[in-house]
């Protein structure tokens, strides 16, 4: 499936801001694939993809992820807006015709990380968090310049943040990001 027929059928599934964001996530995942030597066209592929199942509803999001077997944690049962992430990757194989799993990956864990990253993995982490669409978070600017020198103390960097805002603002934390973050801060950024 060519970009064109993939922004057409997301065009149908999404609507036009997150489109915006994603064609966002695309060129800065892009960008950072030139910077740090990873496949420009994986890095645009799961970047204009990662969203791909945020279209759905709350409910349609846990009612799909239980039809495919998708397995559900603590927090995204009780937070399926999460499930888009796993979602995404399960229509990314199956709707776009993804076979790379570095690619499938890198939807997979976009919101929370995982320990040891690949690169690509990594690189749309990052940039769903930096596109140039993206509301402006703490400290922007320093992770943006992080993004393209060092991608390790970058993704710790917004591991940390996150869960500083996670802990101010609600009760419950995905795991995985806590292990994450554990991961990164305790093997020095990787």
């Amino acid at each position: 499936m060519n970009r064109d027929q993939i922004i057409l059928k997301l065009s149908n599934k999404i609507n036009q801001k997150r489109l915006e964001h994603s064609i966002g996530v695309e060129y800065t995942a892009a960008a950072m694939a030139m910077a740090h030597g990873e496949d420009i066209g994986k890095a645009r592929l799961a970047g204009i993809l990662h969203d791909c199942a945020k279209g759905y509803s709350t409910e349609e999001k846990l009612k799909k992820a239980l039809k495919h077997n998708i397995l559900i944690n603590d927090y995204e049962r009780s937070n399926p807006d999460m499930l888009h992430a796993k979602l995404g990757a399960y229509y990314a194989k199956s709707k776009y015709e993804v076979t790379d799993t570095d690619v499938l990956n890198a939807i997979c864990y976009h919101t929370t990380g995982r320990p040891d990253m690949s690169k690509l993995e990594k690189i749309i982490f990052i940039a769903d968090y930096i596109e140039p669409n993206r509301k402006p978070q703490k400290e922007m600017e320093e992770i943006r310049q992080e993004a393209f020198i060092d991608l390790n103390k970058c993704v710790l960097h917004i591991l940390k943040n996150t869960l500083e805002y996670l802990r101010s603002s609600s009760d419950s934390i995905d795991e995985m990001t806590q292990k994450t973050y554990d991961f990164y801060n305790n093997n020095g950024g990787a």
